[in-house]
């Protein structure tokens, strides 16, 4: 089997909300849809989701880059999958989102040739995975009402946005754990918004608020801040931004730089990418959360095989599809009741898309 052609095109979203986290206030997210045709006559799709404030990748870049990796794909077989990030990575360097969206038609591809749902192609046992929610940045008092209103939702895990006032990360996180009591998980994702002086100050404050992990705390190229922090710091600290790819997971096992690492298929380059940073984790004793961004259907069911796959992963931050409307154009995949993702049994990623 062959790669015939490879097309791309550019969805746009726009959020029911803003989404306020510390790096401002986002109102649309665009993702590029990818579709891989074969000579068998299979044909898989992909995404790569936009996120320029984070990974450097708009949808025209993504678009683009996706063309380039077109020029060495054709012709591939695509049931080799390592060849294939072989060739994306002889073409480009990084470009993360452009290689995640060949990565996941790939695995479609692989896995409607298999017979099987990407959550078995890869090891999981069930489709069943738990997902956090997340609370955007507001007033201690709102980011509260809304954290009990999650909660009654179903919602069992949830993610507190924090970064732009030291203060007022402080009265939310106590405010939200008053709120919600004591059988709800909380993690802390700061978005790279503190110093390492202000992180201390917030993990010293909340420590008796049963916090499970600080995601980035500090900006994203400061190692030795994130370092620093994790060895003073009682509670878990999850890498994010400063970690895209095995590289990055590496150093931050050999720098002792965190004790979690957050993988997301946008940022490292997919399937493959992304299993290989969990055994990097893994075998050096660090625990991993799959995260996304704001994907649809085709990145989350993707995101969601990942975490089923692996019991090193577990937290699933999976909710970037409840921001906006979803294109019903494109079906499937999963199904969701909070706080559970039900994967689709059907082969691949199982989402149907009107591409």
């Amino acid at each position: 089997m062959i790669i015939t052609d490879i097309t791309a095109k550019i969805f746009s979203q726009e959020f029911l909300k803003p989404l306020v986290v510390a790096l401002g206030a986002i109102k649309s997210s665009d993702t590029v849809i990818v579709k891989i045709e074969t000579d068998a006559g299979i044909v898989g799709y992909g995404e790569g989701s936009s996120a320029p404030f984070i990974s450097g990748e708009s949808a025209d870049i993504i678009l683009s880059a996706v063309g380039i990796l077109k020029t060495g794909l054709i012709g591939e077989d695509p049931l080799d999958i390592a060849g294939i990030h072989a060739t994306m990575d002889r073409l480009l360097v990084r470009n993360g989102a452009a290689k995640a969206a060949i990565d996941l038609a790939v695995y479609d591809i692989i896995g409607k040739h298999e017979s099987l749902p990407l959550y078995k192609l890869l090891g999981g046992a069930d489709g069943f995975v738990e997902t956090d929610i997340t609370i955007m940045v507001d007033s201690p008092e709102r980011m509260a009402e809304e954290a009990l209103k999650c909660v009654a939702d179903g919602f069992k895990q949830l993610k507190i946005k924090a970064g732009v006032s030291c203060e007022d990360d402080i009265q939310a996180i106590r405010q939200i754990r008053s709120a919600v009591g004591p059988g709800v998980g909380l993690k802390v994702d700061a978005n790279q918004g503190w110093t390492a002086e202000q992180a201390l100050k917030v993990i010293e404050s909340i420590k008796d608020c049963a916090v499970g992990a600080i995601e980035q705390p500090v900006p994203w190229w400061d190692f030795e801040g994130l370092s620093y922090i994790s060895s003073h710091s009682d509670i878990d600290i999850m890498a994010d931004e400063s970690c895209f790819n095995r590289h990055d997971a590496a150093r931050i096992v050999k720098e002792k730089a965190a004790d979690m690492i957050n993988i997301k298929l946008m940022k490292c380059g997919g399937l493959f990418r992304a299993i290989q940073i969990n055994e990097i984790a893994e075998s050096h004793g660090l625990r991993c959360m799959v995260g996304c961004m704001a994907e649809t259907r085709i990145g989350i069911a993707a995101a969601a095989a990942v975490a089923k796959a692996t019991s090193n992963v577990v937290y699933a931050d999976l909710d970037g599809f409840l921001y906006f409307t979803e294109d019903k154009k494109n079906t499937g995949g999963f199904t969701f009741e909070a706080p559970f993702i039900k994967l689709s049994a059907n082969p691949g990623h199982g989402v149907e898309v009107d591409f």
